[in-house]
C-alpha cells in the first residue's frame, strides 16, 4: 500500500511540473533562432597557392645567382647525405659576413639552361628548383648553424641559399564560370614550356612555366586561359581521311541490284556531286581559327623571360605546349 501511494504521488507531482512548464511557455515563448549563414567554400576570398606550390614552385630565370652561400656541412652527415625538416646543417658564410640568429634563407638549386621546342624566345635563361629553408639557430666567425625550418625535397650538400622571399599569393575569388567558348583576347599569348617534377600531363594544381614575362608586361595575380588550335594536341597522329570507304560501288547485292551507293558512302564535291571524294582535311580547308579551351591558370612569380604559374581550373587534359593567353 505505502508503494501504491508513493506511486499515485509522484505521478501527481509530474503532471503538476509538466502542466507549469506549459503554462510558462505559452506566456513567455522560447525566441525563434538566429539563422546561421554558411558560406561555402569557393565563394571565400581564399590563397590560390600555399607551402610547397607558393615556396618551392621553382622559377626560369636569367639572371645570375649569388654561388657564395651554400651548405657545406650537416650534423648527421657520417651517416647520411640527404637532409630533410628538422635537420642542422652548416653554411658557409657566418657574423664576420653580417650572418644573425634567425636569419631565414630559401635553398635553391640551379638545375641547367633550358632548352625546349615549345618557345620561339631565345635564351629563356635557366631552371632554379626551390627546395626548401632553412633557419640559423648558431653563428660562429665564419660558419653559422642552421635548422631546416621546410623541405619540399631532400636537401644536398652544395645547395645554394638566398635571402627568403616574403611571398603573397594570388587571391581566388568568386571567378564567372569557364567560358568554354572564349573568343581571343589579342592580349599576350604565348606556351606552357615546361612543368615542375618534369610532368607532361597536366592537371589541377600543377605548377608551370610559361614563356611570358616582365617583358611581356604579366605580373603575379594575372589569369590566362588556358587552350589550343581545334583538331590538334592529341598525342596521337591519326590519319586526317574520310572515315568510311570512299569507293564508288560494290554496296548492292548481285540478285536485286538495287543501286550500287550506299548512305554510308563519301561525299562527292560539287553541285551536282561530279567532283572528287570531300575528305576530313577539305572540309576544314578555309574555316576560321577556332580554338579549344581547355582550363585557367594565375601566375605565382615573374622573372625577366618567364613566368611560374598555377593550373587553377580545367575542362580537358592539359600538356606542355599548350597555348596561354592573358586575360
Amino acid at each position: 500500500m505505502n508503494f501504491q501511494r508513493f506511486y499515485k504521488r509522484s505521478v501527481g507531482i509530474l503532471f503538476i511540473l509538466v502542466s507549469l512548464t506549459a503554462i510558462s511557455y505559452a506566456q513567455n515563448p522560447m525566441p525563434k533562432a538566429t539563422p546561421i549563414l554558411i558560406i561555402e567554400q569557393d565563394k571565400r576570398v581564399m590563397p590560390v597557392a600555399s607551402g610547397n606550390n607558393l615556396y618551392c614552385a621553382g622559377y626560369v630565370g636569367t639572371a645570375p645567382v649569388n654561388t657564395s652561400y651554400e651548405i657545406v656541412g650537416a650534423q648527421e652527415e657520417k651517416d647520411r647525405h640527404t637532409f630533410a625538416q628538422g635537420d642542422l646543417v652548416y653554411l658557409s658564410f657566418g657574423a664576420s659576413r653580417g650572418a644573425k640568429v634567425g636569419d631565414v634563407f630559401s635553398v635553391i638549386r640551379p638545375r641547367g639552361q633550358v632548352e625546349t621546342r615549345w618557345t620561339r624566345k631565345k635564351n629563356l635563361g635557366f631552371y632554379v628548383q626551390e627546395v626548401g629553408a632553412v633557419e640559423i639557430v648558431s653563428v660562429r666567425n665564419d660558419v653559422s648553424v642552421a635548422r631546416v625550418k621546410m623541405s619540399c625535397d631532400n636537401l644536398l650538400l652544395g645547395d645554394l641559399l638566398q635571402p627568403a622571399a616574403n611571398r603573397v599569393s594570388p587571391l581566388f575569388m568568386q571567378r564567372p564560370a569557364l567560358d568554354l567558348f572564349a573568343v581571343s583576347t589579342n592580349r599576350p599569348s604565348g606556351r606552357i614550356f615546361m612543368a615542375r617534377d618534369a610532368q607532361e600531363l597536366l592537371g589541377r594544381e600543377n605548377v608551370v612555366y610559361i614563356d611570358l614575362g616582365a617583358e611581356d608586361n604579366v605580373k603575379v595575380g594575372d589569369y590566362l586561359t588556358i587552350y589550343r588550335p581545334l583538331g590538334t594536341g592529341n598525342i596521337l597522329d591519326k590519319q586526317q581521311h574520310e572515315s568510311v570507304s570512299a569507293r564508288n560501288g560494290g554496296f548492292q547485292s548481285e540478285e536485286y541490284r538495287g543501286g550500287k551507293f550506299s548512305n554510308q558512302a563519301a561525299r562527292k564535291s560539287g553541285s551536282e556531286a561530279r567532283g572528287e571524294v570531300v575528305s576530313t582535311n577539305d572540309a576544314k580547308e578555309g574555316r576560321p581559327n577556332i580554338r579549344r579551351v581547355l582550363g585557367e591558370m594565375v601566375i605565382l612569380n615573374v622573372k625577366e623571360k618567364t613566368a611560374t604559374a598555377l593550373i587553377t581550373r580545367t575542362a580537358s587534359e592539359i600538356h606542355t605546349g599548350d597555348r596561354v593567353e592573358l586575360q
